[in-house]
């Protein structure tokens, strides 16, 4: 599956079999968080996988007694060092970049995960100092993230999410462009729309169809650059003559006297 494809598939699964994780898949995950961006890449991060019944269990009951944490066979911590981001960024890079370093580990994480056809959660809520005493970590590193990884039957359906123009400024706050709708939801629609049709022609009756749909779509996309072009620019056209006209109320004397020569 692509990039996109798997970010839309991936859910908080919080139900699993009782399968075991094959250790390249595992190993892949970790691959995956190996590979995440951090400040100044600084690395400050270390991941600890449980497969330990026990230990399972212990750390179910350390993130507020989550009991289906433990039904996972698989529970990766990532856990953060600040030590040698405190040292590099100062205050701003033990209080947040460690945060962030570890987040984006586990967003990786979370996504070869769902690649590789298993479940998986982003945990957040949990005793630090049990879960350090359950895994004898030091007191100078942190767990972040617990991620229960497995195989599950569970299929839950997209949550609803907030609008993308909802979310979304140009260039400013609260900064808006014409026609935003269409430039964002009605836009990304239309090509997931074409881009569907033109992969299932493919596999149903070849690729004369299929890349025939991909130009249809592709013309498509470019009408709707083209409309939302000559909308931004009639606009800006109109703000040029609204400019104008305040100008001229606002120097009469000097407007008049200009017409004179």
């Amino acid at each position: 599956m692509d990039t996109l494809e798997c970010i839309e598939k991936r859910r908080s699964i919080r139900v699993f079999n009782d399968i075991p994780v094959e250790w390249e898949k595992v190993g892949n995950i970790l691959r995956a968080g190996q590979l995440a961006p951090s400040s100044g890449n600084i690395q400050d991060w270390k991941f600890v996988v449980v497969t330990d019944k026990t230990k399972r269990a212990a750390i179910a009951n350390a993130a507020l007694k989550q009991h289906w944490i433990a039904t996972a066979p698989v529970i990766i911590i990532i856990y953060s060092d600040p030590k040698p981001t405190q040292r590099f960024y100062g205050l701003r890079g033990e209080k947040l970049y460690t945060i962030q370093n570890c987040a984006a580990a586990a967003a990786n994480m979370l996504l070869a995960a769902t690649e590789q056809g298993l479940a998986s959660c982003w945990v957040g809520a949990f005793d630090e100092v049990m879960i350090n005493q359950t895994l004898g970590a030091p007191s100078n590193v942190r767990p972040q993230v617990i991620i229960p990884v497995g195989y599950s039957d569970k299929h839950n359906e997209i949550p609803q999410r907030y609008k993308l123009v909802d979310l979304t400024y140009i260039n400013n706050w609260k900064g808006k462009v014409v026609n935003v709708d269409l430039l964002f939801d009605e836009f990304s629609g239309v090509m997931k729309k074409k881009a569907t049709e033109a992969k299932e022609a493919l596999a149903e009756t070849g690729t004369s169809l299929g890349k025939e749909l991909a130009e249809k779509g592709k013309s498509h996309v470019r009408r709707i650059h083209e409309k939302i072009k000559a909308h931004l620019e009639k606009r800006k056209q109109k703000k040029k003559e609204d400019k104008q006209a305040e100008e001229d109320i606002e120097n009469p004397t000097l407007k008049n006297s200009q017409e004179l020569y």
